[in-house]
């Protein structure tokens, strides 16, 4: 199943998401997907990539992979390179569950449950929808009254929010009240007012549903280390279900102090590129859970070996999402085929809003978990409006004749 073309697709309203398309020699079309800096990894996929992988076997995944990476700037990242490989590696799979005619998480291993549990990131339907992201400028609250703006909700009445979740069957939320303090002074510390603003939601969710639920708490890489420790102590009364990349990802020794002063949960980190960085933080005891977000690490073929990582060290495995919707339904076949999963992040503005405007499918969310997809390869494709947009840009890489 030779590549005979790569092709590239992002739009201008959707700035950040870059599609690809292989297309093979038969006839088949695998589709892919990145997150953030589109027209960076565009370049990548087309000037560096194209010329090892055009006319060569798709079916060959892991030889591929290895290929898209090995190179001296490609060296456990999430920088372009990673991202661009991503892409690609998720349509490698796609292809291949074409092509047999089975489901990706079929592929990787088959079923290990029949439903899993989800948790709801509460952004609202503009969240980081931006060319320029950053925390709290492109929380992109909006103003029309819409069913899931739950990033508003959960800064004004998250008591009231975790109710609304609960009703429909969602038992875990994530939260982040701690940005504002660290934008406004640098991550460097808090202030005593600071802290109790950030505390409110915490408090309104066990005052209104006491431990129903499960309060995840994301800090995005935001903090210092004495300032986080002094976050997590503050926050741990609460009883919340984890603590998320408390500062940069950059240092297995700091993690691992932090993770060592607290009792609840840390888990690290989309941020990581490869395997490598998860096994120097796991060596060191700093993560407790391994979230991964396979349209930044390498994708399917490097989220599974880092879930199996993770399981050796007896550790759960947590894909991410808050990106799009593609790389949400391959996060969901990983999910799926893993033994050590968790958790599968979701946000329900983005699966019951922008993302519908993209796909063909979505998986079904029912009493706060989701099912298995069940058409070939991922089991969703770019909608036909997608290729018809005016904001659309695309660009081809094709074997000579």
């Amino acid at each position: 199943m030779k590549i005979t073309r790569i092709e590239t697709l992002r739009t201008a309203e959707f700035s950040n998401v870059l599609w690809v398309r292989l297309h093979t020699e038969d006839g088949r079309v695998g589709l892919g997907e990145t997150f953030y800096g589109a027209e960076a990894v565009e370049a990548h996929i087309h000037n560096t990539l194209a010329p090892r992988l055009l006319g060569r076997d798709a079916t060959r995944i892991e030889a591929l992979n290895r290929a898209m990476v090995d190179l001296p700037m490609a060296q456990s990242s999430t920088g372009v390179e990673y991202r661009a490989c991503s892409a690609i590696d998720i349509a490698l799979w796609d292809l291949l569950g074409k092509l047999t005619g089975q489901p990706v998480h079929t592929l990787l291993g088959g079923l290990n449950c029949d439903r899993l549990r989800i948790y709801n990131t509460c952004a609202g339907y503009g969240y980081v929808r931006s060319n320029n992201i950053r925390p709290v400028d492109t929380w992109n609250i909006g103003e029309a009254e819409r069913p899931y703006e739950d990033l508003a909700a959960f800064m004004s009445d998250a008591g009231a929010l975790a109710e609304n979740l609960l009703e429909s069957g969602i038992t875990a939320m994530k939260i982040w009240p701690f940005d504002p303090a660290a934008q406004e002074n640098r991550g460097m510390s808090i202030s005593a007012a600071q802290m109790r603003e950030a505390l409110d939601p915490f408090e309104k969710i066990r005052s209104r549903v006491g431990d129903a639920m499960d309060i995840m708490v994301e800090l995005h890489c935001l903090w210092n280390l004495p300032t986080a420790m002094q976050i997590a102590r503050e926050v741990a009364p609460y009883r919340p279900f984890w603590y998320e990349d408390p500062i940069r990802m950059n240092s297995p020794q700091a993690l691992a102090e932090y993770a060592a002063a607290t009792e609840i949960p840390v888990c690290a980190s989309e941020t990581l590129g490869s395997r490598f960085p998860y096994k120097d933080m796991l060596d060191r005891g700093a993560t407790h859970i391994a979230m991964v977000d396979l349209c930044w690490t390498g994708g399917l073929t490097e989220g599974r070996k880092i879930a199996a990582l993770a399981d050796s060290y007896h550790r759960p495995f947590a894909p991410h999402d808050c990106t799009g919707p593609v790389g949400f339904v391959a996060a969901i076949h990983a999910s799926f085929s893993q033994p050590n999963t968790l958790i599968q992040e979701s946000v329900r503005a983005f699966y019951d809003g922008w993302y519908r405007e993209l796909v063909t499918e979505m998986p079904v969310i029912r009493d706060g978990h989701v099912l298995p997809m069940d058409g070939p390869g991922l089991g969703t494709d770019l909608l036909p409006a997608v290729f018809e947009r005016s904001d659309l840009t695309t660009r081809n890489s094709e074997l000579d004749a």
